[in-house]
């Protein structure tokens, strides 16, 4: 019986003595602009759109626009792919540039400036409204 009366008192005590926090979580609703707003600057995946970016003129010429314009690095031993990301404006333009994969020599930088010379894409559309999207590129290095 005193173990009972023992574990009672503790129960009690603890519950008088414990510190009590009083946390209030505001959520402020978002408004009707603040929701257009995040949803005109969400990237889209370009297996997630409708209509899907791409290149003037398509795939061939933007292999043909690569090859034209990257310069080889002089280490004629190098050979394999830069993996570059970048994203495709609602304007076409290109944005966020990022070498994800690089062999060395300079050849990511390379893959950099042929991008950012490049012309402006045709966007990617979602709902008939042109969106932003994260396009990948394996650029060929062969000398």
């Amino acid at each position: 019986m005193k173990k009972f009366l023992i574990l009672i008192l503790i129960f009690v005590s603890q519950q008088t003595f414990s510190q009590k926090e009083n946390i209030k979580i505001c959520k402020t609703p978002k408004t009707k602009i603040e929701a257009i707003n995040n949803d005109e600057n969400r990237i889209y995946n370009p297996l997630d759109i409708e209509i899907k970016p791409e290149f003037p003129r398509g795939q061939q010429a933007l292999d043909k626009f690569i090859k034209e314009n990257y310069k080889n690095p002089k280490d004629t031993s190098l050979k394999g792919n830069v993996y570059v990301t970048f994203i495709i404006e609602k304007d076409g333009s290109l944005s966020d540039i990022k070498v994800l994969k690089d062999i060395g020599s300079g050849t990511g930088t390379e893959a950099i400036r042929v991008l950012k010379a490049s012309p402006k894409w045709i966007p990617g559309k979602q709902n008939d409204k042109e969106v932003r999207t994260l396009y990948s590129l394996v650029v060929p290095v062969q000398q």
